[in-house]
């Protein structure tokens, strides 16, 4: 219990630093509302309408869909996709056949394929 409660709070503060560097959001919760475009807010709100859904495996692959055009919006909205994916409980997780150990990874390869992995590891590193 402790130690989610731990990888749920690093990847959240992770998430937040990288919004914080990269786009300028300074942001306690970051949801689909701090998006700038109305094509990003769209896209973000579909896919966690299909982890509402109970469809995170394929809303996930959804977002490397996204990401690999390597736009700086795509970036955004994955990591919204994962810090939204984050606030869901272990149980939620565990019935729609996801671990929080996957938002993790999904995250780590995320700042990878942007070449910021080293911001990253401060975080993802003890964990």
């Amino acid at each position: 219990m402790f130690e989610q409660d731990y990888i749920m709070r690093v990847i959240k503060e992770m998430v937040r630093m990288l919004l914080k560097l990269l786009f300028h959001i300074d942001t306690e919760s970051p949801t689909a509302e701090v998006l700038k475009g109305a094509e990003q807010k769209e896209t973000l709100e579909s896919l966690l309408d299909m982890v509402d859904d109970g469809n995170i495996n394929e809303a996930e692959n959804r977002v490397w869909e996204l990401v690999s055009e390597k736009s700086p919006d795509a970036l955004e909205v994955a990591l919204l996709f994962y810090s939204c994916l984050n606030d869901k409980t272990d149980d939620f997780l565990a019935e729609h056949d996801f671990q929080r150990e996957e938002i993790k990874e999904g995250l780590d390869r995320l700042v990878s394929e942007y070449g910021l992995g080293s911001l990253a590891s401060v975080f993802l590193e003890d964990i």
